[in-house]
């Protein structure tokens, strides 16, 4: 891994301290977007996608770049025309997006995953900025073109929302950073967190991650607290199933894998018993996060969009999340997303598949070919994971549903 930490006790990236990181990125941001705005808008061209600009950040301050605190580097923006393209696809005006990400300063998450990555979040909660391997940041870059033509077809989406790719060079050292919508506010306490990828192989969390406050479980833990799955009304649980499935064909059609659905569960009902028991403490204060303004960019919006921009049906207190139940009837929201896509499935998985496959069982196995990891990834979290609320035989709603079946099937 890159990640460490220096004398003094903070986190350092490939030798450079996160302090140094974080106001390197927002120098850089700041620049970028200011010097892009100057560009006229138009339509994004093929050669967008492999546009590089550089510029260097001497401390002492140049003609371009103010004077700062840290040692010289160098800062690199891939496909600014298409990136600005994708952030004006899901609403986010350039002041919005350099007021979040370089107006304060960046929060560092600690609870980092297994990737050995930084992450910081924007203080207004917005943005997750990620450190990225030369590898995924190579992927990602090719993976543009047809990125492009997927959110043109299709903006409701939980894949990913990429808004940018840079690179810090620091002490000879690249640093790259990629920027995304953040799937988890901060001001909605989450109960359970889980990684899941429809395998069962191995998939149940460590000694280690389950000693963390906040824990991320996976498909054997889930299907061991939540047996009998997550209730979601009936359009709501086709949305769904309908967005994973055209997410998932997106993603076998660029051959990747090893994907998972982050899943994190507010459980209202218990929220508001820990309320209760904090000895009345005033709610509206901690349940009352900024709404993100990104467009698409709430779980809810992802797998709705239009039919929530009416604002009818989007309440204060769904916070932008899915609202469901679980066996009690604990009243729920979901946030959930797919994460880690720039996994491709290259030589090493193939490998590390076959491997795996003569000393167990390989359908169990996480890593597999693209066309069945999507297929078990959906059939997982269709019939497993999400299931749709039973309709309460009530004379009016017989007489509802005998006229849909038909229709629908």
């Amino acid at each position: 891994g890159h990640r460490g930490v220096d004398s003094t006790g903070e986190t350092t990236y490939k030798k450079t301290t996160s302090s140094a990181l974080k106001g390197a990125i927002q120098l850089g941001i700041t620049h970028t977007v200011g010097s892009l705005s100057t560009k006229p808008e138009r339509d994004v061209l093929m050669q967008d996608f492999y546009v590089v600009e550089s510029i260097f950040f001497p401390s002492e301050g140049s003609n371009l770049t103010p004077a700062h605190h840290y040692n010289d580097f160098r800062f690199k923006t891939y496909a600014p025309v298409a990136f600005r393209y994708f952030r004006e696809l899901f609403g986010i005006r350039p002041d919005d997006y350099l007021y979040s990400l370089c107006n304060d300063p960046l929060i560092e998450l600690s609870n980092s995953g297994a990737s050995g990555s930084l992450f910081y979040v924007s203080s207004d909660d917005e943005f997750i900025i990620k450190t990225v391997q030369h590898k995924e940041a190579e992927f990602l870059q090719k993976l543009l073109p047809g990125y492009y033509m997927n959110l043109n077809q299709n903006p409701r989406t939980l894949l990913p929302k990429f808004y940018g790719l840079y690179c810090v060079q620091a002490g000879g050292k690249n640093i790259r950073i990629v920027v995304m919508n953040n799937l988890l506010p901060r001001s909605v306490k989450m109960h359970l967190k889980y990684d899941l990828k429809g395998s069962t192989y191995k998939r149940r969390a460590s000694q280690k991650e389950r000693e963390k406050v906040f824990p991320t479980y996976k498909d054997l833990d889930f299907m061991q607290d939540i047996p009998d799955g997550l209730f979601l009304d009936s359009d709501m649980y086709s949305a769904l199933c309908k967005t994973l499935q055209r997410d998932c064909l997106v993603l076998q059609s660029f051959k990747i894998m090893d994907y998972s659905l982050l899943v994190a569960i507010h459980n209202i009902d218990q929220a508001q018993r820990e309320h209760a028991m904090a000895d009345g403490t005033s709610q509206t204060d901690t349940r009352r996060p900024a709404a993100q303004k990104a467009l698409y960019s709430t779980a809810m919006e992802s797998i709705q969009g239009e039919a929530r921009r009416g604002g009818t049906i989007e309440t204060d207190d769904q916070m932008g999340g899915i609202p469901a139940r679980n066996a009690k009837g604990e009243r729920l929201l979901l946030y959930v997303g797919i994460i880690d896509v720039l996994q491709s499935y290259r030589f090493i998985k193939k490998l590390e598949h076959s491997w795996k496959a003569l000393v167990h069982d390989g359908d169990t196995v996480s890593v597999h070919r693209p066309s069945f990891y999507a297929e078990r990834f959906q059939r997982f979290m269709c019939s497993t994971a999400f299931k749709k609320i039973p309709l309460k035989p009530s004379p009016s709603k017989k007489s509802r549903s005998g006229t849909t079946v038909p229709r629908r099937s």
